[in-house]
């Protein structure tokens, strides 16, 4: 770069599940100033299985956030050329007539079903039955909150006028206007990502999720400005008025990108809440069968993801559940529990001494009826056999995921992976990852990768970058890499082979039972 760089900045909201980071970033990947707001109550739940929390929470810390940045730092502040926000997706805003907030939004975590009695009318129901998508069709449908809504809460379902993705309602409350980007419409909602336009009403894909068109906002490109800050939010925010809002995409896709993986050669992995395996394309593919590929962070990409539901949210059980005594050790020595059971966990062999975890803590679109199941136990298995046997099985089911990404679209081999997420900051878990996938494992230097990919993707937008490629180079940096090592290589195929790939074929019908179980009236 030369000495004459006169560098740019730009503003990043990155809204996560769990906590906010709001930060400046410049053209170089330098982080100029991040402020990190932990939320005290993440969600609420009405009821067990329930998630809800009201948009308004989100954009409350999102203002103390900003203006804290002002505060600390008005030139800089100032200096920004333009604002990008991504987010966690598959949560709607409730809106009415006023843009006002009907009721909480219900989070991606939420587990309750409608019951869809009314089910497709007839010719989809065929339809669907021939190509063998109907219990995808039926597990989408039960799992949209607008069937849900429209079965127990209809007085709301009439009152609302918008049922918009979460980052619509942030960008009306600082641009004035109900839009988004054609990348955060990730989840239960009628799009159709190869176009980039909503699916009609009366079609199939209309019809399983159940909600109008005429409820939905207007979509604009990655790339695009959707709006300009307003006065109002500029006193809200600190945010200068004028600053341009710029669409791009979800917390995934830009992590993806903030990761520098530009092409199905460069796999990302974010261990996060969810955990997600991201193949980036220029081509639209499918990554399983009847799974859409996501629209990425920037023009021209789309996402092949697999994702497991319930990712490094299964290490916060295990420490809730039964890691009581190391959370006591972690706070008398002020330090994170994680790392108290990481020291814990070296001297476990790979293969966690013959066992074998499968993480389907939660619903998967592939196999909506699986349950979480361990096998192998034996008298010297402890409770930190468990703790590694956690993060292994993640990795086998993201490695199953790449493996049927490749093989369906007929994509070459893998050069490496780029992990990020919290899950990332441990070189132990980095290392499973290498062993695991029998792959070059790198990490950047920075573990803010979606803020860093939203940055990359606002400058490319803005024109600053003349390519993503362009953007990489200046922006992303990596700072280490594991390489397989052999014998943990061939323990890890091994059971991947002939233990954790014949598990869910084995128990298919036995999950089926247990579904059938708790659902029923027995309980």
């Amino acid at each position: 770069m030369s000495s004459e760089h006169k560098e740019k900045n730009i503003l990043v909201v990155d809204i996560g599940t769990q906590s906010l980071r709001a930060s400046i970033i410049n053209d170089l990947g330098e982080i100029k100033i991040m402020e990190i707001r932990k939320y005290e109550n993440p969600y609420f739940s009405p009821k067990n299985g329930y998630v809800e929390q009201y948009p308004q929470f989100y954009f409350d810390v999102l203002k103390d956030a900003t203006k804290t940045i002002r505060e600390k730092n008005t030139q800089l502040m100032d200096s920004i050329v333009g604002m990008v926000m991504c987010s966690f997706r598959d949560t709607p805003a409730f809106l009415d007539e006023n843009y006002d907030v009907v009721r909480p939004s219900i989070l991606w975590l939420d587990q309750r079903n409608a019951k869809f009695n009314d089910g497709l009318p007839l010719l989809h129901t065929i339809a669907a039955s021939i190509v063998g998508i109907m219990p995808t069709v039926i597990f989408n449908a039960k799992r949209t909150p607008a069937r849900w809504l429209q079965e127990n809460e209809k007085d709301n379902w009439n009152k609302i006028k918008y049922y918009v993705p979460l980052t619509a309602y942030f960008n009306y409350k600082l641009v004035g206007e109900l839009k988004d980007s054609t990348a955060n419409a990730v989840g239960h909602y009628p799009i159709n990502f190869k176009t980039g336009e909503w699916y009609k009403d009366g079609s199939l894909r209309n019809n399983v999720f159940g909600i109008p068109t005429s409820k939905l906002c207007p979509l604009v490109d990655v790339g695009s400005v959707i709006g300009y800050i307003s006065k109002k939010a500029f006193l809200e925010t600190g945010i200068i008025e004028g600053t341009p809002l710029i669409a791009s995409g979800s917390d995934k896709a830009c992590e993806c990108f903030g990761n520098g993986c530009l092409s199905p050669k460069e796999v990302a992995i974010s261990f996060g809440t969810a955990c997600s395996i991201d193949v980036p394309s220029k081509k639209y593919m499918e990554p399983e069968a009847f799974l859409p590929g996501y629209i990425g962070a920037y023009k021209g990409v789309y996402n092949l993801e697999v994702q497991v539901y319930r990712g490094f949210w299964m290490l916060k059980w295990f420490i809730k559940e039964f890691a009581q005594d190391e959370e006591k050790e972690a706070e008398i020595k002020d330090i994170p529990v994680e790392e108290i059971l990481d020291s814990k966990i070296l001297n476990i062999e790979p293969g966690s001494n013959g066992l074998v975890l499968q993480p389907y803590w939660g619903p998967g679109l592939k196999r909506p009826n699986a349950k979480g199941v361990i096998i192998g136990f034996s008298d010297y298995h402890t409770k930190m056999h468990v703790y590694r046997a956690i993060i292994e099985g993640i990795c086998y089911a993201l490695k199953e995921g790449l493996e049927t990404i490749r093989k369906r679209n007929r994509l070459k081999s893998v050069d490496y992976i780029v992990v990020s997420g919290g899950g990332s900051k441990n070189a132990i878990i980095c290392q499973i990852v290498a062993n695991i996938f029998n792959l070059k494992v790198k990490r950047t230097e920075t573990f803010e990768s979606s803020s860093l990919g939203a940055a990359m993707a606002g400058f490319l937008s803005l024109g600053y970058f003349s390519s993503p490629e362009e953007a990489k180079e200046s922006m992303v940096k990596y700072s280490q890499e594991f390489e397989p090592e052999e014998e943990a290589v061939k323990k890890y195929d091994y059971l991947y082979k002939k233990v954790y790939k014949k598990i869910y074929p084995k128990l298919n019908r036995t999950y089926s039972h247990l579904k059938e179980y708790t659902n029923s009236e027995i309980l």
